[in-house]
């Protein structure tokens, strides 16, 4: 007997997905503006087997002391930078979303990822609805040799890709791109809210009562988050986001959601001619061809998850040619300068109002942690005065309202890492020194406590 369809016309948000009969110019859920979009959806009666329609057995009750874990829970992909956004690797029946910019590199990561998969005998099985095989195999070849065959499908009805899960049983699947998935069950464009929404639900379904891994590949709208409803990020188990210039060398793949693992943990990949490769040591990799008795240049260390990173904060302070100063921040928070250059120059007496301020991050770094105010603080001073600081010299800390330098986190792995690149001297809070007495392999580096902004400014007019 056929299914019952019913059709009637609703309103989603394309932000969060809330669903309203009536059209509204701001979204109830969200409260964001001109967002709802109408869309015709069928509604259709089909009758269940077992967990989710698909055709298995439902699940029992089991008590919590009955499930073991080992480390066999876990599918090491062996790309390490990948494996640590994930927080070891791969868990069975998850699903994950891998979103990014156009040309970014999401695809060309998850293919070596097959590759390195298929190469210890895991079963891989690459959907694509966006290339054909011939494309898959030309960019397989171009990224090196696939020591054992993965499965390739190049198809877009869900219903038919859903089959062949079942049939085939792969250990990891990828779904490239689930914008380009169809479910004849659901009315609208491929791409549309009902579309992705309800598509991601069948995929949930099968990762988690056939214990397969799904990647799914997000593209991403002009203001950086996955295109569709909000609602997607929140029923997968991971999203990872992947950053960065498409014209530059570096990538940056970020965890934003992990159920397994740490959050805003970070891998850096670099681009070159046979796809990505890892960069281990990304304070290295970050502080590469600077140059040497430059004022304006200070090294201070940014914590992302649980890898502690130094990089170089970079200020230009000149006198403006305008009425208004110019101020423009790359990789760094603007406010966060304009309230630095405040504090600068109400404690200290610096004239900065009549000032020109261009701020950077080398390396294409974007920092919010405030553990970096006191780099940047001393690169701006270091650049309005035109004296440089010593190369050798490394400063932590976040700056308040009255020139206090107040503490910051993990401040033991900051000064280790800083210790481990060979730098001589620390600046850091006072309230933190206590932290480090008797730690080990801090011998060569000199520990530099400060309170206030102003001793830390003493240390360049020296």
């Amino acid at each position: 007997m056929a299914p019952k369809t019913k059709t009637k016309t609703v309103f989603f948000c394309k932000e969060c997905g809330f669903e309203s009969v009536k059209w509204n110019g701001q979204c109830p859920s969200c409260h964001a503006w001109n967002t709802m979009i109408e869309q015709e959806v069928s509604a259709t009666v089909i009758k269940k087997k077992g967990a989710g329609g698909l055709g298995v057995e439902p699940a029992a009750p089991c008590a919590l002391s009955e499930i073991t874990l080992g480390d066999e829970d876990r599918i090491k992909t062996g790309i390490e930078e990948f494996d640590r956004v994930l927080g070891g690797g791969i868990v069975p029946g998850s699903l994950v979303l891998v979103g990014g910019d156009p040309g970014i590199g999401k695809s060309t990561l998850l293919l070596q990822v097959c590759r390195e998969l298929a190469g210890i005998g895991e079963s891989v099985l690459y959907i694509s609805g966006e290339e054909s095989t011939r494309q898959i195999k030309m960019r397989a070849d171009r990224l090196g040799d696939f020591k054992k065959d993965m499965m390739l499908l190049c198809e877009t009805d869900l219903t038919a890709i859903s089959d062949i899960i079942r049939n085939k049983k792969p250990r990891i699947v990828i779904i490239d791109s689930i914008q380009t998935m169809y479910n004849e069950d659901v009315s609208g464009t491929p791409g549309s809210v009902s579309q992705v929404r309800e598509s991601t639900a069948v995929l949930l379904q099968l990762s988690k009562t056939l214990g397969i891994s799904i990647f799914i590949v997000g593209h991403v709208t002009k203001e950086g988050t996955v295109a569709g409803p909000r609602i997607l990020e929140h029923m997968v188990d991971t999203v990872l986001y992947f950053e960065g210039d498409r014209y530059a060398a570096y990538r940056i793949l970020r965890g934003v959601k992990n159920r397994f693992g740490s959050t805003n943990e970070i891998g850096v990949f670099e681009m070159w001619e046979k796809g990505l490769r890892e960069v281990k040591n990304p304070s290295e990799y970050l502080l590469q061809g600077r140059q040497s008795g430059a004022s304006g240049i200070v090294t201070g260390c940014s914590v992302e998850g649980t890898r502690p990173m130094l990089l170089e904060a970079q200020a230009l302070v000149c006198q403006t040619a305008f009425g208004i100063p110019r101020r423009q921040a790359s990789g760094a928070d603007l406010n966060r300068i304009n309230l630095m250059m405040a504090v600068l120059e109400k404690r200290l007496g610096l004239h900065l109002g009549q000032c020109d301020a261009y701020v950077n991050i080398a390396g294409g770094m974007k920092i919010v942690e405030p553990a970096v105010d006191l780099a940047l603080a001393m690169a701006i001073v270091s650049s309005f005065l035109n004296i440089p600081v010593d190369d050798s010299l490394i400063a932590v800390g976040e700056i308040g309202l009255s020139g206090e330098v107040r503490s910051v986190s993990q401040i033991e792995q900051r000064v280790s890492e800083a210790a481990k690149m060979g730098y001589e001297t620390c600046v850091i809070p006072e309230a933190g020194a206590d932290r480090l007495k008797g730690m080990k392999g801090l011998e060569n580096i000199k520990i530099v406590p400060v309170d206030s902004v102003k001793k830390a400014i003493s240390i360049i007019q020296k």
